[in-house]
């Protein structure tokens, strides 16, 4: 499979942008390409339409360059938070995306399209909820004020290479900051201290607003003060400091602002959400550097010295601990004693689903599951745990209307199609489950695999004309994205 790095995105961005296709069920056609030229110098606008183009060629990219996490329970959980979070914000003009990278490192980013991207490590190091919406508010306050946009139409007066290279080494800068800074270094539109100043407005403007936000979204208005003062007095003699602080520099002044802005509240006592603890330990037991015995340890701990924000948060880590050791008749008393308390969980829920699933006792995970989506119909975590289980329990025929329901609603999650992939492989539907595959590959920017797969496709369509008619435009398609991603290879 032939991927683009974040280090030739810089060249690549503009093409693929030109020529990026929309991933769905059925085929898509392009709506405009009618693009901004980075090459000449007649920027002169960056509208709305041109950032979503951007930021969904962007976004193809960082799947094929980074660990992008597709845990359902874990990203209906940040995209819940995040449009809470939306919803109180001013000047929304375009979707949010809100998606969770693999990574130990705490940072989050946001960039063109309403796209914002949340390291695991950002969670690791959150104590609470409320320090986690202040980060998010914050990159949702850069989407909002169009902060990319701005910087971009502030070089204007720029030479043309200077332009083409002002965006590559920000959006670089945001996702990698190691290597985009060296790229920035040798970028002349930031060569002079005024356009560090600019940058550094647009930092106090995300930090004035996103304290709006988080306060009108019911948050505690001393989070922002309280987490980035922990980040400051941790790193301070570092020399290594995380890519928040690289990204987000924090002198005293502005962490004396956040608590000076916070002091302008009325004093709010907001307790601490059991969700955030449950996505934290699914995290810490999951998606670390916590080896097997130390997650474990590291619950075990918490619950015999009782220094927990929520036992039952505890619970569930030393659950998924016992799990990941395969022990797991334990994991199973203690999920179903969560359950007993609390059955409508979705993290407990789908953690059942998985021990259910591990003894193949597929029609009590179906009955289960089924209960669920009468109660929540387009929970993903419930569509797309019930797919996977009917697939596994060779009914691949019901799984297919779910998945093709969860893609409906959500185009740019890869986990449906791969699952709709293996559905139509135990169908012995050789057509589709090429075809699956190929939205899979165009997701990541991997155009020529994705052009391979309909190839195969299309020889197993014989006869079926709509179906050959599908493959055919959806081939053209792909082939003008790659033509066009190939001449700045």
């Amino acid at each position: 499979m032939r991927k683009l790095s974040l280090s030739s995105f810089s060249k690549a961005l503009t093409a693929t942008a030109i020529s990026i296709v929309l991933a769905g069920s059925i085929a898509h056609s392009f709506a405009n390409n009618d693009l901004p030229d980075l090459g000449t110098a007649a920027v002169n606008t960056f509208s709305l339409e041109k950032e979503s183009v951007y930021g969904d060629a962007y976004m193809r990219v960082i799947r094929s360059s980074a660990p992008v996490l597709n845990d359902p329970v874990l990203s209906q959980y940040l995209s819940e938070l995040g449009n809470k979070l939306v919803a109180n914000a001013t000047g929304v003009k375009t979707p949010f995306y809100f998606f969770l990278l693999r990574n130990d490192e705490i940072n989050a980013f946001a960039f063109f399209g309403g796209h914002v991207g949340v390291h695991t490590g950002l969670f690791l190091n959150a104590n609470n909820e409320s320090e986690l919406a202040s980060v998010l508010a914050h990159e949702i306050s850069h989407v909002t004020q169009r902060h990319l946009a701005r910087s971009i139409e502030a070089q204007q007066k720029s030479s043309t290479a200077t332009i083409a290279g002002m965006l590559g080494a920000i959006l670089l800068t945001i996702a990698a900051p190691q290597v985009g800074i060296a790229a920035l270094a040798t970028t002349q539109a930031l060569a002079t201290q005024s356009k560090i100043n600019y940058t550094r407005l647009h930092e106090k403007e995300a930090d004035r607003i996103g304290m709006q936000i988080l306060v009108d979204a019911g948050f505690d208005p001393n989070a922002a003060a309280t987490f980035f003062g922990q980040l400051a007095v941790r790193y301070r003699f570092s020399t290594t400091p995380p890519q928040m602080l690289l990204t987000h520099p924090l002198p005293e002044s502005r962490i004396t602002e956040a608590r000076n802005r916070a002091a302008q509240y009325p004093a709010r006592y907001v307790p601490d959400s059991l969700l955030y603890q449950l996505a934290k330990a699914r995290i810490q037991v999951r998606f670390s550097s916590f080896s097997d015995d130390a997650a474990l340890s590291l619950f075990e701990q918490q619950l015999k010295k009782r220094e927990y924000t929520h036992k039952d948060a505890a619970l569930y880590g030393k659950a998924l601990a016992l799990f990941r050791l395969e022990k797991f008749e334990q994991a199973e008393v203690i999920i179903d004693e969560l359950l007993k308390n609390d059955d409508n969980n979705l993290f407990y829920i789908d953690t059942k689903t998985d021990l259910l699933a591990q003894k193949k006792a597929y029609p009590q995970a179906i009955a289960l599951l089924e209960s669920q989506r009468k109660l929540k119909p387009t929970s993903q975590v419930i569509n797309i745990n019930l797919a996977n289980i009917y697939v596994e329990a060779e009914q691949p025929t019901k799984a297919i209307p779910l998945l093709e329901e969860t893609i409906f609603f959500d185009k740019q999650n890869m986990l449906p199609y791969q699952i709709m992939s293996d559905a139509y492989r135990k169908l012995d539907n050789k057509a589709l489950e090429y075809y699956s595959n190929a939205e899979v590959m165009a997701l990541t920017a991997n155009y020529q695999g994705a052009i391979d797969q309909l190839n195969y496709a299309y020889r197993y369509s014989e006869g079926k004309t709509l179906q050959l008619a599908r493959i055919e435009a959806r081939i053209r398609q792909f082939r003008q994205a790659d033509r066009e991603m190939d001449q700045f290879k």
